[in-house]
Protein backbone atom coordinates (compact mmCIF):
# COMPACT_ATOMS: atom_id res chain seq x y z
CA UNK A 1 0.00 0.00 0.00
CA UNK A 2 0.96 3.37 -0.43
CA UNK A 3 3.39 4.66 2.84
CA UNK A 4 5.16 8.08 3.42
CA UNK A 5 7.69 8.30 6.16
CA UNK A 6 9.16 11.73 6.98
CA UNK A 7 12.40 12.23 8.76
CA UNK A 8 14.61 14.51 9.55
CA UNK A 9 12.76 16.71 12.03
CA UNK A 10 14.02 18.38 15.40
CA UNK A 11 15.02 21.38 17.52
CA UNK A 12 17.20 23.77 15.90
CA UNK A 13 17.53 27.38 17.31
CA UNK A 14 16.10 30.67 15.29
CA UNK A 15 18.53 31.44 11.96
CA UNK A 16 19.50 27.63 11.70
CA UNK A 17 18.87 24.95 9.40
CA UNK A 18 17.78 21.54 9.18
CA UNK A 19 16.29 18.89 5.97
CA UNK A 20 13.41 16.73 6.32
CA UNK A 21 13.23 13.80 3.55
CA UNK A 22 9.90 11.88 3.00
CA UNK A 23 10.24 7.96 1.74
CA UNK A 24 7.36 6.68 -0.44
CA UNK A 25 6.69 3.10 -1.48
CA UNK A 26 4.18 1.47 -2.84
CA UNK A 27 2.97 3.03 -5.86
CA UNK A 28 4.78 4.72 -8.71
CA UNK A 29 6.88 7.82 -7.43
CA UNK A 30 7.79 9.24 -10.36
CA UNK A 31 4.12 9.94 -11.90
CA UNK A 32 3.15 11.71 -8.93
CA UNK A 33 3.41 15.48 -7.57
CA UNK A 34 4.40 15.81 -4.06
CA UNK A 35 4.03 18.46 -1.28
CA UNK A 36 4.93 19.43 2.43
CA UNK A 37 2.13 20.81 4.75
CA UNK A 38 2.61 21.65 8.62
CA UNK A 39 0.22 21.86 11.39
CA UNK A 40 0.31 23.21 14.75
CA UNK A 41 -2.41 21.64 17.10
CA UNK A 42 -5.82 23.47 16.52
CA UNK A 43 -4.89 25.13 13.43
CA UNK A 44 -5.45 24.09 9.79
CA UNK A 45 -3.01 22.24 8.28
CA UNK A 46 -1.09 24.80 5.68
CA UNK A 47 0.67 24.28 2.41
CA UNK A 48 4.19 25.31 2.91
CA UNK A 49 5.75 23.68 -1.07
CA UNK A 50 5.35 21.48 -3.95
CA UNK A 51 6.98 19.83 -6.18
CA UNK A 52 6.34 18.66 -10.05
CA UNK A 53 6.72 14.42 -10.79
CA UNK A 54 10.15 15.32 -12.33
CA UNK A 55 11.42 17.86 -9.81
CA UNK A 56 11.66 20.53 -12.77
CA UNK A 57 8.96 22.98 -11.15
CA UNK A 58 8.47 24.22 -7.74
CA UNK A 59 6.18 26.23 -5.75
CA UNK A 60 6.07 27.61 -2.36
CA UNK A 61 4.01 29.61 0.13
CA UNK A 62 4.82 33.40 0.91
CA UNK A 63 5.92 32.70 3.87
CA UNK A 64 8.75 30.49 3.83
CA UNK A 65 9.85 31.72 -0.32
CA UNK A 66 13.60 32.30 -0.61
CA UNK A 67 14.27 30.07 2.66
CA UNK A 68 12.67 26.28 1.97
CA UNK A 69 13.78 24.62 -1.14
CA UNK A 70 11.81 21.11 -1.94
CA UNK A 71 13.52 18.33 -4.27
CA UNK A 72 13.29 15.30 -4.89
CA UNK A 73 15.45 12.10 -6.19
CA UNK A 74 13.37 9.50 -8.32
CA UNK A 75 15.75 7.13 -7.60
CA UNK A 76 15.44 7.13 -4.26
CA UNK A 77 11.48 7.85 -4.17
CA UNK A 78 12.49 10.46 -1.68
CA UNK A 79 11.36 13.73 -1.26
CA UNK A 80 13.32 16.75 0.48
CA UNK A 81 12.46 20.46 2.29
CA UNK A 82 15.54 22.38 3.02
CA UNK A 83 14.82 24.46 5.45
CA UNK A 84 17.35 27.69 6.07
CA UNK A 85 17.29 30.45 8.15
CA UNK A 86 14.43 29.14 10.37
CA UNK A 87 11.87 30.87 12.35
CA UNK A 88 10.54 30.25 15.91
CA UNK A 89 7.00 30.67 13.44
CA UNK A 90 8.03 27.48 11.64
CA UNK A 91 7.56 25.42 14.33
CA UNK A 92 5.04 22.61 13.36
CA UNK A 93 4.55 18.63 12.48
CA UNK A 94 5.53 19.10 8.92
CA UNK A 95 3.94 16.26 6.77
CA UNK A 96 4.65 15.21 3.05
CA UNK A 97 1.77 14.18 0.88
CA UNK A 98 0.94 12.86 -2.55
CA UNK A 99 -1.12 15.12 -5.18
CA UNK A 100 -4.00 13.33 -6.86
CA UNK A 101 -3.17 12.90 -10.36
CA UNK A 102 -4.98 15.95 -12.61
CA UNK A 103 -5.10 18.46 -10.04
CA UNK A 104 -3.80 21.77 -8.88
CA UNK A 105 -3.88 24.55 -6.04
CA UNK A 106 -2.64 24.05 -2.60
CA UNK A 107 -5.93 22.64 -0.84
CA UNK A 108 -5.92 19.73 1.73
CA UNK A 109 -8.25 18.03 -0.97
CA UNK A 110 -5.89 17.48 -3.80
CA UNK A 111 -3.58 15.09 -2.03
CA UNK A 112 -4.53 12.00 -1.31
CA UNK A 113 -1.66 10.09 0.78
CA UNK A 114 0.12 11.84 3.90
CA UNK A 115 2.73 10.85 6.34
CA UNK A 116 2.61 10.30 9.54
CA UNK A 117 4.34 13.76 10.27
CA UNK A 118 7.38 14.81 11.94
CA UNK A 119 7.78 17.76 14.41
CA UNK A 120 10.01 20.69 13.84
CA UNK A 121 10.46 23.20 16.58
CA UNK A 122 12.86 26.37 16.53
CA UNK A 123 13.62 28.25 19.60
CA UNK A 124 14.29 31.76 19.83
Amino acid sequence: QVKLVESGGGLVQAGGSLRLSCAASGYTFSVYNMAWFRQNPGKERDFVAAVTSSGSSSAYADSVKGRFTISRDNAKNTVYLQMNSLKPEDTAVYYCARRRVGTYGSSRLNFDAWGQGTQVTVSS
